[in-house]
């Protein structure tokens, strides 16, 4: 039975994204979901497994301990699906050559994903990446 796009998005956010079981990625995601990170400076375009996307997360896991993900705002039209979360965790490792402060953090993103048959295929993600610097020197 297929499942709405915005219902494979929120057990991705609630189970995979949020660190409660990162390998539950293999049932989300397809073998290979393009990544697109939108910065204005910098735009990438990459390509990752559901067992990087894994590996992913257990890194933000490292830097900033079991952290707390709320989900903000979640619609879906079509095969499309918006995300705005908020993200607490503290600063427990290197951040982007920052060293662990232990300070709380909060991390400020949104995504749309692009949804085919009941799996992640692709996506746009924006995260307040000066937010997050200012945070990490202050």
């Amino acid at each position: 039975m297929s499942r709405s796009p915005v219902a494979v998005v929120q057990e991705f956010l609630e189970i995979v994204r949020s660190g409660v079981d990162p390998a539950h990625a293999s049932h989300l995601m397809t073998s290979s979901v393009r990544a697109h990170q939108v910065q204005a400076e910098n735009p990438t375009t990459i390509a990752r497994t559901p067992e990087e996307y894994a590996e992913h997360v257990r890194q933000m896991m490292e830097a900033y301990g079991a952290f707390d993900l709320r989900i903000d705002e979640l619609f879906g039209s079509g095969d499309k699906v918006y995300a705005r979360w908020t993200q607490h965790g503290r600063h427990l490792g290197d951040v982007d050559g920052a060293a662990p402060t232990g300070k709380p953090i909060v991390e400020v993103a949104s995504c749309v994903y692009r949804v085919a048959e009941s799996r992640i295929a692709e996506y746009w993600i924006q995260i307040d990446r000066w937010g997050l610097q200012a945070q990490l020197t202050d």
